[in-house]
């Protein structure tokens, strides 16, 4: 089975509720990009009719990209939303298909307009937040962490960010 295929390549695939139609890869950014060196969890959901019908592909930890949707990872590239063919499998999708996605990036036709916005107004600057994206977001460390902890992460604040004190506790305590 393709999913076999893929657990017994180089990624590191993890499955979900112990079956084979939903699961995480690691999938390391290509080489001489502006993603090398990152990670990420790609959450992959294999539907019913696969191979006939496409999977579901998604970044778990953030990336900036403009066909990726920031808040969801949800991926925008035609070969697996549009144009699927049951002789494509999983390892097309990591060896070629996102490491593609990741070298030429689409700005036309966005799931990030931000991302798209500025890497067709300020590549420089484009290139720089896709960088600091990696480092914030695409270590090791970062999919190791449940996706309760990601989404804690931006709720933290630090005791010098918060306003109130500890001794500014709402309500009354009853006498």
């Amino acid at each position: 089975m393709d999913v076999m295929k893929l657990m017994m390549s180089d990624y590191k695939v993890e499955t979900i509720n112990d079956g084979l139609n939903e699961f995480n890869v690691e999938f390391h950014g290509p080489k001489e990009s502006l993603y090398e060196g990152g990670v990420w969890k790609i959450r992959v959901e294999l539907p019913d009719a696969y191979p006939y019908k496409s999977p579901s592909i998604g970044f778990m930890n953030k990336i900036f990209h403009p066909n990726v949707d920031e808040m969801s990872g949800s991926v925008c590239l035609d070969v697996i939303n549009q144009s699927w063919s049951p002789m494509f499998d999983l390892l097309n999708i990591f060896e070629v298909f996102l490491p593609q996605l990741l070298l030429y990036p689409n700005p036309s036709d966005p799931l990030n307009g931000d991302a798209a916005s500025l890497m067709m107004k300020d590549r420089k600057q484009y290139d720089q937040k896709v960088k600091e994206y990696c480092d914030r977001y695409a270590k090791k460390e970062h999919i190791t962490k449940s996706t309760a902890d990601e989404e804690s992460d931006e709720d933290d604040i630090t005791e010098d960010e918060s306003e109130s004190s500890d001794d500014e506790i709402a309500g009354h305590a009853d006498p």
